[in-house]
């Protein structure tokens, strides 16, 4: 029996205009423990799970630092917005018969206000963030729950996302990744890391759908 298809989609940057507000959460997060950081170097981590990312920054042990940034963050999220043609692309793919799994390293308790400003729980299948898994991103485990979550497998499946976080996990789960330029990070690196194809937004993939690397997720 042949496994359904499945689309694992990322949330911050991809769906969700986030990425730079978690920059500014871990800014001042940093700053308020004595650290100062690069908005620029902290940019770099964002899409992976935070011990990846502290661990990258400051080193480990200092427990205190994601509590201040879930905090800050916290203070930042009446300013998510839904990025380009988010609600437009789920639909898309949910209506070629696609289960759209969200799979996202970000904490369980923040996906009410992300799935709020998607405003598109009916083409949602399933979803997976941090507190489904014991590994964050690059760790395959968040695209291996997903694809589990709805009985597809690596063969079936394919990966959106924005980050070189979500390709390399991707890629460890045996998944391909389709990226969006809309978390900042450039074409070239998103390629050379591995990315089967790269557009502006999730408008020009919607555009680009029938002739993208999702065409053969199609039933």
């Amino acid at each position: 029996m042949t496994a359904p298809p499945a689309l694992l989609v990322d949330i911050d940057g991809t769906l969700v205009d986030t990425n730079y507000l978690h920059v500014l959460a871990w800014r001042r997060a940093f700053c308020e423990h004595g650290h100062d950081v690069p908005s620029a170097s902290i940019h770099r981590f964002i899409g992976a799970g935070s011990e990846v990312l502290l661990s990258g920054l400051v080193g480990d042990g200092f427990p205190d630092l994601e509590k201040a940034w879930h905090r800050h963050f916290e203070a930042l999220m009446p300013e998510i917005a839904p990025l380009p043609g988010a609600a437009r692309f789920l639909r898309a793919a949910a209506g070629r018969g696609v289960s759209v799994v969200l799979a996202t390293s970000s904490p369980s308790e923040m996906l009410d206000a992300y799935r709020a400003a998607i405003d598109a729980d009916d083409a949602i299948s399933a979803v997976v963030s941090a507190g489904d898994v014991d590994g964050a991103k690059p760790s395959p485990e968040v695209f291996d729950v997903a694809m589990a979550k709805v009985g597809a497998d690596a063969s079936s499946s394919l990966a959106i996302g924005d980050t070189v976080w979500d390709v390399r996990a991707a890629a460890r789960a045996g998944v391909g990744t389709v990226c969006v330029l809309t978390g900042g990070i450039g074409r070239a690196e998103l390629v050379d890391v591995g990315a089967a194809a790269v557009y502006r937004d999730l408008e020009e993939l919607v555009a680009e759908l029938d002739h993208s690397p999702l065409a053969r997720l199609v039933r």
